[in-house]
């Protein structure tokens, strides 16, 4: 049976517990053990599927098709374990399990209450799976005294109470803040955090303490004498320069040694840190650099992209070059020519998106890289508009648009050359959505497998003509105009194995343009490069050497 690791938070939020998960699930991988990550959200949404970016960050879909927290990509890029729907969970969705039970009769005669039922529920979601794996690392959104964390807490006391001794630790994070006026680090908020924490019934095992300044011995000691854990067990974290030195940082630390111990694993087996070794070396020794735009429209929040920024940093290592992505807001280019703004970067990605806000701005970009001769990758909505454009500037369909666009105006202004996708193959069944259907977790989610052109230059980046890639989209872009486009030099290179969904478009005789209806970034990884990812960065290069 699995040993459980429970994560918590303490004093502000956004401190890295999910950063700080994923750190260690990969060092305990480093020492043979085997380890699967979950995140509990205390939040009412169902998913953050309906979430506002700005609010939230990215939305990571999983290959079975779960909208779920950003978090889990963390997960999977630092253990290469991939996530699934029965890894992400929120006060919302074990809410409507309960409520839907109930509806059902399963409680008949009973008074549904926080505990036990909602509790339980939590309970049997943290119990999935518990045989598969050495160790289930489990993070808390929030922070303790939220009151909407308070039911997982509950439920948490309830499981380490009854599993036998020594299956469960606490980790809790907490913030040491540092007054410039006494120049001192803070300790009474930890020891506030701790305490808030014993008034539910938990006593952490090991305390992971941020800081800005280095933290002194006799303040380390301080901290276990009044938080009840021992010395060795206060785990200092500080700033790092890329949150990829996070293992070797916190294996430098002690997190890893001080997690064993308080399982009373002695002795443990030694780590192999050589991945991270080397992912270090590939990122702090670049042998050049290249500029790639981001020509988005949420670039206030550079987590709304998280996955593409790393899956940009992965291409960089895997060419041994450092990616200096820039963030663009497309709405500039629907007032301003792009050129001035776009000439001094090497490649050009579209990210996806929804709402016709800024696409006009994402049109022009793709028009620009296709025209120059600059490496594109369109991801998303980001390959629609690239279909938008050369509809519009190569087949003549000088209305061109979506049918987002017309349903979100209502109404009709465009040929919809991308139209909303009603009907398409999920395993053994067909789908069928309508557009005025629920949104949450209506779309194409999850991994589907895609056929490519053999010669095409995604089949030469893939080495293979059968991929599997991940979707979010409800929006597709239409085969009626494949011949028309394909004429004037967009190919599609890659289709659904049913002939009916494009996945991949390029154009002919381009040095890199390439869109894509799937969301590549969502599996790439530190040791193991999305292969678009990679050969877009090569590109890039190539481009910076002529220049």
């Amino acid at each position: 049976m699995a040993r459980y690791i429970f994560i918590t938070g303490g004093v502000v939020s956004s401190l890295g517990k999910g950063l700080a998960s994923a750190a260690l699930g990969a060092l305990l991988q480093a020492r043979g053990y085997s380890v699967r990550l979950r995140k509990l959200d205390p939040y009412l949404n169902v998913d953050p599927g309906t979430m506002s970016p700005f609010e939230h960050g990215e939305v990571f879909v999983t290959d079975d098709g779960a909208e779920t927290d950003l978090d889990l990509g963390h997960y999977e890029r630092f253990t290469g374990v991939s996530a699934r729907k029965t890894d992400s969970i929120s006060s919302g969705r074990i809410y409507s399990n309960v409520l839907e039970k109930e509806r059902r009769g399963d409680y008949l005669g009973k008074t549904i209450q926080v505990v036990p039922h909602v509790t339980n529920e939590i309970k049997d979601f943290l119990r999935i799976g518990e045989a598969e794996t050495d160790f289930m690392l489990c993070e808390i959104g929030g922070t303790v005294g939220d009151i909407e964390g308070l039911p997982f807490f509950e439920a948490i006391r309830q499981f380490i109470h009854e599993r036998p001794r020594g299956e469960c630790i606490l980790m809790h994070l907490t913030l040491l803040p540092y007054l410039a006026a006494s120049g001192e680090l803070k300790t009474k908020p930890t020891q506030h955090s701790v305490k808030e924490l014993q008034s539910i019934g938990l006593a952490p095992d090991v305390l992971v303490c941020r800081s800005e300044h280095p933290i002194p011995e006799r303040e380390r000691e301080k901290i276990a004498l009044f938080c009840n854990v021992r010395k060795e067990a206060v785990i200092p974290a500080y700033d790092l320069q890329t949150i990829y030195e996070a293992p070797l940082a916190y294996h430098r630390a002690g997190l890893d040694q001080a997690v064993l111990n308080a399982f009373g694993i002695e002795p443990a087996p030694k780590p192999n840190l050589a991945r991270w070794e080397d992912v270090m070396d590939r990122i702090t020794n670049p042998e050049g650099e290249v500029r790639v735009a981001i020509v988005g429209k949420y670039t206030q929040l550079e987590d709304a992209y998280k996955s593409i920024a790393e899956a940009l940093t992965h291409g960089g290592m895997a060419n041994r070059v450092k990616v200096r992505a820039e963030w663009i807001d497309s709405e500039i280019f629907e007032r301003e020519d792009p050129a001035p703004y776009l000439e001094r970067f090497q490649a050009i990605l579209v990210p996806g998106g929804f709402g016709e806000r800024g696409t006009e701005g994402k049109i022009k970009a793709a028009k620009y890289a296709r025209e120059k001769g600059i490496p594109y990758l369109g991801i998303c909505l980001g390959m629609q508009m690239a279909v938008i454009e050369a509809a519009r500037n190569l087949a003549g369909v000088t209305d061109a648009g979506s049918e987002e666009f017309d349903h979100e105006a209502g109404a009709k202004r465009f040929t919809p050359v991308v139209y909303h996708l009603k009907e398409w193959i999920q395993g053994n069944h067909v789908v069928e959505r309508k557009v005025g259907d629920d949104k949450g977790g209506t779309m194409r989610l999850g991994a589907y497998n895609a056929t490519l052109v053999p010669g095409s230059k995604v089949a030469e980046v893939y080495g293979t003509t059968q991929i599997e890639e991940r979707h979010r989209h409800r929006y597709e872009v239409d085969t009626r105009f494949k011949a028309k486009l394909e004429s004037c030099g967009l190919i599609f290179s890659g289709m659904s194995p049913d002939g009916r969904l494009p996945e991949i478009v390029e154009v002919k005789d381009h040095p890199w343009y390439i869109g894509v209806q799937f969301h590549p970034e969502l599996k790439s990884k530190p040791f193991a490069p999305h292969p678009l990812f990679a050969d877009f960065v090569k590109a890039a290069v190539g481009v910076s050497r002529l220049v």
